[in-house]
């Protein structure tokens, strides 16, 4: 096996027991977001405190921000790939000169 497909696969499974390890060890807990806590420590903190400002749109459903965040995610990570992916073409091509 090449010692870069050795590399891959140890760094695949490292991912796997990082996202899994958390799922076991704290069986039941919820993942949420820390907006929400924020508001919450902040109201007990300060009971009078008003927000600078509110969301021009509140999607209709949790299901429907959660869409939108996977589509930015997926976005963030195809100009990553390709940017990535590019300078390493281009250091290649360079290099064959």
């Amino acid at each position: 096996m090449k010692t870069s497909t050795k590399k891959n696969i140890i760094l695949l499974l490292i991912t796997i027991i990082l996202i899994v390890t958390p799922l076991i060890v704290k069986k039941g807990a919820e993942f949420g977001g820390s907006d929400d806590q924020a508001e919450t420590v902040i109201t007990q903190i300060n009971p009078q405190y008003k927000p600078w400002f509110k969301s021009i749109w509140q999607p209709p459903s949790g299901e429907v921000e959660s869409l939108l965040f996977s589509v930015q995610v997926a976005i963030g990570a195809i100009v990553v790939g390709y940017t990535l992916g590019y300078m390493k073409g281009k250091r290649k091509s360079d290099s064959n000169r």
